[in-house]
């Protein structure tokens, strides 16, 4: 039988305590902050909390982050979150960080691939979807590859400061 969230080069874990420091230097980079919902940053305190009051469940706690390990080295890469799980429509989003040090060598598909099959096989997930910044073309490439679709465009969703970015909405439906 097939191993859930792993292959032979990585490996999705649930967070833990020594997390704390790679957490807090992806969470406080601002050049990351346009991809996501920060606006401010991220004490130190903030995520020793979330690290301590997360129960790793997502029935529970309605999302669920993952960190992305390279099995070889056993060096954390990066993090996959699944997020606005909703487990009556069987749907949730999908957002995830890759090491700057690690991107472009196949390992944001590998997770996304691994987080698909985890999703649809065991949470019986309906579909995935995800907002990605219109500008950043390198994610919407990765969501493509892996199987996502667009499903529509948001106009003027994200603010820039000075003006409005459209967001790419992307769906993965579970093939039936």
């Amino acid at each position: 039988m097939k191993k859930l969230l792993e292959n032979k080069m990585i490996r999705l874990r649930a967070t833990e305590p020594e997390d704390l420091e790679v957490l807090y230097s992806w969470e406080n980079d601002t050049e990351m902050w346009k991809n996501g919902v920060s606006i401010a940053p991220f004490s130190r305190f903030t995520i020793r909390q979330y690290l301590i009051d997360s129960k790793q469940d997502i029935y529970t706690d309605r999302q669920l982050r993952l960190m992305v390990v390279l099995k070889e080295s056993g060096e954390t890469i990066g993090t996959i979150d699944l997020y606005d799980f909703d487990p009556f429509h069987r749907r949730a989003g999908v957002g995830i960080l890759i090491d700057k040090r690690f991107r472009k060598q196949g390992y944001g598909l590998q997770t996304l691939k691994l987080m698909e099959d985890y999703s649809f096989d065991f949470l019986n997930l309906h579909q995935l979807y995800a907002f990605i910044p219109a500008s950043n073309t390198i994610s919407i490439q990765l969501f493509t590859k892996a199987g996502y679709i667009t499903a529509g465009r948001l106009k003027g969703w994200l603010s820039t400061g000075d003006s409005f970015e459209d967001v790419q909405v992307m769906q993965n439906i579970r093939p039936e």
